[in-house]
């Protein structure tokens, strides 16, 4: 049986559309995003986030073509490009992650690569605090 996604191009894509919906705060705005469009101030107010954080996370989502932007006056409002297939999506999500248990979240080579990703963002805040020190 052949893949879905075969050639390299094809996993290069869909592994960029995984990481733009596996980062945890991304993920909170899509799902918020279901209830309807929202401007990021909707978001800081409803996630309890930092104003520069939901900014960034949605410029991902839309760069990515996950979201959508209207102007609204002085404001923009955000909402799912794809609202049907993202439900499709989270609800395959589920559906696996009810057939898999608990493996994903203790999967060894994940959790080392959550290491190495904090300890390199922790290390590049400690660099930046010790240099303003100067």
């Amino acid at each position: 049986m052949e893949s879905p996604a075969d050639d390299e191009s094809s996993v290069a894509a869909a592994a960029t559309l995984y990481r733009a919906l596996g980062d945890p705060t991304r993920l909170l705005i899509v799902q918020h995003l279901f209830n309807g469009p929202h401007r990021v101030r909707d978001l800081t107010d409803h996630l309890g986030l930092a104003q520069s954080t939901v900014s960034a996370h949605v410029a991902c989502l839309r760069e990515c073509g996950l979201v959508d932007a209207e102007p609204q006056g002085r404001a923009t409002r955000y909402s799912l490009a794809e609202p049907e297939r993202l439900t499709e999506l989270l609800r395959a999500t589920e559906g696996l992650l009810a057939a898999t248990g608990a493996a994903v979240t203790l999967c060894r080579h994940l959790r080392a690569d959550d290491a190495r990703s904090t300890a390199a963002h922790s290390s590049v805040g400690a660099t930046t605090a010790a240099e303003a020190a100067r």
